[in-house]
């Protein structure tokens, strides 16, 4: 790697390690605390690499994207950030960052990234104007700092200014409608109409028409598209083949399987391939646990907002709220955290006040399993297969074994309490396992086990 590059973080154990890898690499460095530096150092031609920080003493790494632009066009810049929401690599992009890595980072990843920005000229910078319509980024719940969300966040980055349709998939209440939007109000499309399509409007013949008039140029969504029936799909279908240049573009989103519902006759096969352009998969909360303090401490946050109680988790209840399972994702996170604070009567919300709201809710989600009579094994490979198509060719957040087991291992010790009415020495020698092992996974699992008669 061969070139100078200019690095401002108002972190210094950041900017050493970052000195030291690049010098390493066969680079040169000038590193700063201040923005006024850094922008002193592009104007006077030095540089050709930057890697900057968002929120530095004196300025902002993002709102200096445009200066460095129209001092040294084609100048790359990395932006790295703690703001681990899709705002800020949104941002990124529409300011024409070269990349955009959340903190913290993967030391290798980000030496990739530089030696590749170093060798690639970068293209000229298009103006853009800032969205319209749109709110703070608090006000947007898609957050976090995982793996799995950061990578959802470059990808909507990538192709919100695309022509291509796009199909949105995750389970029920990961925010799915939310992307649609999110790609639409931060692309070129943003001032055009933002449509959501449904059974109702494609069940006349003049139905796709009124629609396609209706979105004009905009955005045309199509909400659980797999809930549609066969005419209204085929409807779709001859909509699309229909399409001229001056045409919405067209999103979906969907939390069932369409290639298992293609199986069964139940969804078009030629619609899959027109609407599957780009795949944007919307992780759920068990593919994302580091985020669900995050999520929940915005949640509370926005309560307070809304005029509600001020509430913070104690640190046993927080524990409670990451080892649940969460499948109604992140709306039954906000539920149940607006739920708390306004039943908590401190400001501190316990762990049994948790446990209290949790145990009136469904615990797990249901294997996605075939039809009577299928072997368990087939079903959980089904379910697993399922998993892994869903993320594109990416592989899932590390972590999958325990993950898992945990979601096949719960139920079964569950189960098996019921059956023997809470009797730990019998569910132990019915599982075949010591009674001090069951114990640690009743408390590791955060099982509840109720004592009482069973005839069996």
């Amino acid at each position: 790697m061969d070139g100078t590059v200019l690095v401002a973080d108002d972190d210094r154990t950041i900017r050493t390690v970052l000195t030291q890898a690049l010098t390493r690499a066969g680079c040169k460095v000038h590193a700063t605390s201040s923005m006024v530096t850094l922008m002193r150092w592009v104007e006077e031609g030095k540089g050709d690499l930057v890697i900057s920080d968002v929120i530095m003493p004196d300025g902002n790494g993002l709102e200096a994207l445009p200066k460095i632009a129209e001092q040294r066009p084609g100048l790359p810049v990395i932006v790295i950030s703690a703001q681990n929401t899709i705002m800020t690599a949104i941002q990124a992009a529409e300011k024409e960052a070269y990349d955009y890595l959340p903190k913290p980072f993967d030391l290798p990843d980000l030496m990739k990234r530089a030696a590749r920005a170093l060798e690639v000229k970068r293209r000229a910078p298009v103006a853009r104007t800032k969205p319209e319509g749109t709110g703070e980024q608090d006000d947007l719940p898609l957050v976090g700092r995982t793996t799995a969300m950061q990578a959802l966040y470059r990808l909507v980055a990538r192709v919100m200014n695309t022509d291509l349709p796009a199909l949105i998939t995750g389970e029920s209440g990961t925010g799915k409608s939310l992307i649609a939007r999110a790609i639409h109000d931060f692309s070129d499309r943003r001032s055009l109409p933002f449509v959501v399509g449904t059974g109702a409007d494609l069940a006349t013949m003049d139905g796709p028409s009124t629609l396609i008039s209706r979105s004009r140029n905009g955005s045309l969504l199509f909400d659980e598209i797999g809930d549609l029936d066969l005419e209204a799909q085929a409807r779709i279908v001859r909509m699309l083949d229909s399409f001229t240049d001056n045409a919405p573009r067209v999103m979906a989103t969907s939390q069932s399987d369409l290639t298992h519902r293609m199986e069964q006759g139940l969804f078009r096969q030629d619609l899959y391939y027109r609407l599957s352009g780009v795949t944007v998969h919307v992780p759920s909360l068990r593919e994302r646990v580091d985020d669900i303090p995050l999520l929940a401490q915005h949640f509370l946050a926005r309560a307070e907002r809304d005029g509600l109680f001020l509430r913070r988790f104690g640190e046993d209840a927080m524990d409670l709220v990451r080892a649940y399972s969460w499948p109604g994702n992140v709306r039954q996170l906000e539920n149940t955290v607006r739920r708390l604070v306004v039943t908590s009567p401190e400001e501190i919300i316990t762990r049994s006040e948790v446990d209290s709201v949790l145990g009136n809710q469904p615990a797990m989600e249901p294997l996605q399993g075939g039809g009577e009579g299928e072997k368990l094994s087939a079903s959980v490979a089904k379910h697993l297969r399922r998993y892994f198509d869903l993320h594109g060719g990416v592989l899932p957040p590390p972590g999958l074994y325990q993950r898992i087991l945990k979601e096949v291992e719960m139920p079964l010790i569950e189960i098996a309490l019921d059956a023997t009415g809470g009797n730990q020495a019998k569910c132990a020698d019915l599982l075949g396992i010591n009674r001090n092992t069951l114990r640690k996974k009743i408390t590791d699992l955060d099982i509840q086990v109720t004592r009482r008669r069973k005839l069996m």
